[in-house]
């Protein structure tokens, strides 16, 4: 089968199409033929950073495919059933940059008739990333569902983002009200698509007066992509028991918080890293999100706030490259082309 791997860690030029037996799933395994593998910031960090194992890596936690093998132990009625993947290659050296892609059953999530694989392989980290966001507030519930979300106010930094579009998508669903902050009118009309009820331009509005005019008390949680630059507008927006949910990196930066301010409402500031969160909150985060697929509330496309950014299997470096230089929308690669 035709696979993407890398020998040594580095960047995108480190990726090479290789031809590869077909993997055999072991007890409690499946293998997924994939038709669309996912990309992510910490796909690329990880080949830049982490060294494989003897056999090389293959890359990317993401896809969307057709179950066609299990293993020992695992229910065979599930041959044949589209699925989409998580976490594929997270200590493992089988990613979805492949034709197939052998993970442990739990890894697979039915997908049904319906969504699209584009949509499957969009899902994985930037969805359960959100759903983390949306739910480490003491004030909020562990749960996503419509109207779980009913008279909260989110805010999501970096709304057009792949994370912030899937906040958005969620928080929707839940029937929160969403302000979102972009950097430009294209952007902004990116974060409405995807459903945002406010949507400021932080380059050319205040965002504390802009976000105290939607929530005069504060919002209840912020999903924040850039902590060390934005944490001075966090504190002074975020309401009582709320949480500044931040999860991403500025290459290194630190976050600065005034403490007082935030002794007052009992804010939370929580890290969040979709591989280390407690197993119940992932497992949560993907019923829940796989709730909201099959209720048709989630949605990829520039319509849906997601422009789609398609590269073949075999230009998956430049795949890596995309998102490594910021692309704004989410990055496929077409495994079948």
């Amino acid at each position: 089968m035709r696979a993407i791997s890398y020998q040594r860690p580095g960047g995108p030029d480190v990726l090479e199409l290789t031809d590869r037996p077909v993997p055999e799933p072991g007890p409690g395994e499946v293998r997924v033929r994939l038709a669309f593998s996912g990309v992510n910031p910490t796909d690329w960090k990880s080949r830049s950073n982490a060294t494989p194992g003897p056999d090389g890596q293959i890359p990317n936690q993401d896809g969307a495919g057709t179950i066609e093998v299990v293993g020992q132990g695992v229910d065979p009625v599930l041959v044949g059933e589209r699925v989409w993947v998580w976490e594929a290659a997270y200590q493992r050296p089988w990613g979805t940059a492949a034709e197939c892609t052998v993970v442990p059953a739990r890894q697979t999530v039915l997908l049904g008739a319906a969504p699209s694989f584009e949509l499957g392989a969009a899902l994985g980290i930037p969805f359960l990333t959100a759903h983390r966001c949306l739910t480490v507030a003491e004030s909020l519930p562990d749960r996503i569902g419509p109207g779980s979300l009913t008279g909260r106010t989110v805010l999501v930094q970096g709304g057009a983002g792949a994370v912030g579009n899937a906040a958005i998508q969620l928080a929707r669903w839940a029937d929160a009200t969403v302000v979102a902050t972009v950097s430009s009118p294209d952007k902004a009309q990116l974060a409405a698509a995807a459903g945002a009820d406010h949507v400021v331009n932080y380059r050319e509005q205040d965002v504390v007066a802009e976000v105290r005019k939607v929530a005069a008390k504060g919002v209840d949680a912020i999903v924040e992509v850039s902590a060390a630059v934005n944490a001075g507008i966090d504190a002074q927006v975020i309401g009582l028991h709320g949480a500044v949910a931040m999860y991403a990196d500025d290459g290194g930066a630190e976050v600065t918080i005034p403490v007082r301010a935030q002794m007052m409402p009992n804010a939370r500031w929580q890290f969040v890293l979709v591989y280390t969160e407690p197993a119940r909150a992932k497992v949560l985060a993907v019923e829940d999100v796989n709730a909201a697929v099959q209720d048709g509330a989630v949605r990829v496309g520039r319509e849906a706030g997601l422009p789609l950014h398609v590269f073949p299997l075999a230009r998956t470096a430049d795949a890596h490259r995309a998102v490594q230089d910021g692309a704004v929308g989410k990055v496929l690669v077409d495994v079948t082309a």
